[in-house]
């Protein structure tokens, strides 16, 4: 881990500044799935791709694979034969996320229905549970939905992570932690938004799915 980070800051010296931040985001999110729960991700415009970004990086290999034990493998095989045998060799370890910003049928029905504002608090609300880690993305840090949905986490029990340009936003009042890139323009903070979700995946993949050669990589 300390080889990776040391790696990174070398690379991105500019986000320096936010190192314990990631830190602390790193090490709640580390919590959070050793007691079995899930990340949900929420952001608007660019960070609602980002959002579904973290989920594709989380939920299957990233950097390598992450194949399953040889018991669960035998389990498959035993239970149902070819097809259990190709379940096991393709099936990877998986890190529970959900983007709310891709439930498209929920979100216009609450939109249209009740509060458009209130999109992701009610996903919060009703997804969520005191393992789980709610992670907000705003350039500004003062979306609306998103400030909504940590206020929601945070009555329900939940750790809060911000991810936000230079300014912080009221988002960071709701965060455990709140990682604030030294940008200001919504570009900008959004290219150094990427890299910092990067390494928090790769953390977690290295921590959770450690692996025995540098060579196994994803081409993908």
């Amino acid at each position: 881990m300390e080889s990776l980070l040391t790696r990174f800051f070398q690379k991105y010296e500019c986000l320096k500044s936010c190192e314990t931040s990631i830190i602390q985001a790193f090490e709640l999110l580390k919590n959070s799935y050793q007691q079995k729960g899930k990340l949900l991700i929420c952001g608007n415009g660019g960070s609602a791709s980002d959002s579904d970004h973290i989920v594709g990086e989380l939920m299957k290999g990233f950097m390598h694979t992450r194949p399953l034990a040889e018991k669960q493998q035998e389990a498959w095989e035993n239970r149902f034969g070819a097809s259990g045998q190709y379940l096991a060799q393709h099936l990877q370890g998986a890190l529970p996320a959900i983007s709310l910003a891709n439930q498209q049928a929920l979100n216009t029905a609450f939109s249209n229905d009740v509060a458009a504002d209130l999109i992701f608090a009610q996903q919060v609300y009703g997804y969520g549970n005191e393992q789980d880690v709610v992670l907000g993305i705003s350039t500004s840090g003062n979306s609306r939905n998103v400030v909504y949905a940590l206020q929601t986490a945070q009555l329900l029990g939940i750790r809060t992570i911000a991810l936000t340009g230079e300014a912080g936003g009221e988002m960071c009042h709701y965060s455990d932690a709140a990682i604030k890139v030294p940008a200001e323009s919504t570009p900008a903070v959004q290219e150094l938004h990427l890299p910092i979700y990067h390494l928090l995946c790769k953390l977690l993949e290295m921590y959770f799915f450690p692996c025995s050669s540098d060579n196994e990589r994803m081409k993908s």
